[in-house]
């Protein structure tokens, strides 16, 4: 039996040996959160996966055309499996013909190839092409079965609030999104296909010389030199404007999502204010090096009283820009630790705690082996834990 059981040890700030000066810090800055006018909206740092924005971030919402991004997903996982080819022509439907709003101009006279009806969604937003691909990969045929799977699909990818009743987000009881779900998609969409995602930058799409003046993209930011790259805009009257976006920048890459917004002027704005403040205001940091001790954590009947508590990789995280040189952080492990420990084991939590920021939570692992202590080591630490609970009482027995 342990001395004193199996207990949450906790290593504060002073004592850990964070690179570069961090450590122990009595005020960290305060960061300033954005103050948006979207109705709800999220912000993530992909690299890091922090989320630097989340404002009503969980509420199903009318997504519009943004929800056209789910319907992206499919074909690219269809085209992935081999059950669509870019060169394949699909037939347009009296149903994939009769929307209105944002079209291709599609009519049932038309055999279009997979890749321009790609390109006509993102670019052009065209509701006809998202029928066309949906009737295509449908179950049943249907674009009503086509939303089915893709609600399930979307809940499979972690996209809890997905509901659809279409392929295109025509305005339809039941067709919600979450600001989340969205961002999850979008992280999706640039990790997944990778060798897609350049169609989200195509400023301009000239379907077969229809309609001239409908060939832009609808996305403002494409083009300001902020890094923009993607991906969807989306308005109805109901919705509002929202757009989904992503911009680099180094070697950050930032998605966001908006909605709610009174205007295309209102939301281009919004769009890159968020972008702005997104990589201004913070910035990537290595704050403990791969191999490099962070603190140590006893173990218990061992040929070592201690082991050290090392990162596997550089652990780097995203810190508001004018936090300066420390941060709050602790290490957090249940201890003492049992021998034998190996090598690699994962044996403690880094854990830091920003305001403004979710919980970071990064793992130590163990620096060396410590093999279990000899016979005399062994009867001797008995002995001493013996000692020590006849001179606690009776308190320290119940432990």
């Amino acid at each position: 039996m342990k001395s004193a059981g199996i207990k949450t040890r906790i290593i504060p700030f002073s004592k850990l040996a964070l690179a570069a000066g961090f450590g122990l810090c009595l005020t960290a800055l305060p960061l300033a959160a954005f103050d948006t006018r979207a109705r709800a909206a999220f912000v993530l740092d992909q690299g890091t996966d922090t989320v630097l924005l989340s404002k009503n971030a969980e509420v199903p919402l009318p997504p519009a055309s943004m929800s056209k991004l789910m319907t992206l997903y499919v074909a690219f996982e269809a085209l992935r499996d081999g059950r669509l080819s870019l060169d394949e022509r699909l037939p347009v439907s009296a149903h994939a013909m009769s929307y209105g709003g944002s079209t291709m101009f599609l009519d049932t006279t038309d055999r279009v190839r997979v890749e321009d009806l790609l390109r006509g969604i993102i670019v052009l937003s065209g509701n006809d092409a998202c029928a066309v691909i949906a009737e295509a990969l449908s179950p049943d045929g249907t674009e009503a079965g086509f939303a089915r799977y893709m609600t399930k699909r979307a809940h499979e990818l972690g996209m809890t609030n997905a509901s659809f009743a279409n392929s295109n987000g025509w305005p339809a009881i039941g067709h919600r999104m979450s600001m989340r779900d969205l961002g999850i998609l979008a992280e999706h969409l640039i990790e997944d296909f990778p060798q897609y995602y350049p169609l989200f930058s195509e400023k301009s799409f000239a379907f077969d010389g229809r309609a001239p003046s409908n060939t832009r993209n609808r996305n403002p930011l494409l083009g300001l030199g902020i890094g923009a790259d993607g991906l969807k805009t989306g308005h109805t009257s109901e919705a509002g404007y929202g757009l989904v976006g992503s911009a680099v920048q180094g070697d950050r890459r930032v998605i966001f999502v908006v909605t709610g917004m009174d205007s295309d002027k209102a939301r281009a704005e919004e769009a890159e204010a968020i972008v702005n403040w997104s990589f201004r205001q913070f910035t990537k940091k290595i704050v403990a090096k791969a191999g490099v001790p962070v603190a140590e954590a006893e173990v218990w009947r061992g040929a070592e009283r201690s082991v050290g508590l090392v990162p596997e990789t550089d652990l780097e995280i995203l810190l508001p820009a004018l936090a300066g040189k420390t941060i709050p952080a602790e290490v957090v492990y249940s201890g003492p630790i049992d021998a034998p420990v190996s090598k690699g084991q994962q044996l403690a939590e880094l854990v830091v705690q920003l305001e403004g920021l979710p919980e970071i939570r990064l793992p130590l692992v163990a620096e060396t082996d410590v093999a279990n202590a000899g016979f005399f080591l062994r009867v001797k630490t008995a002995a001493l834990v013996l000692s020590r609970r006849l001179l606690d009482g009776p308190e320290a027995q119940k432990q």
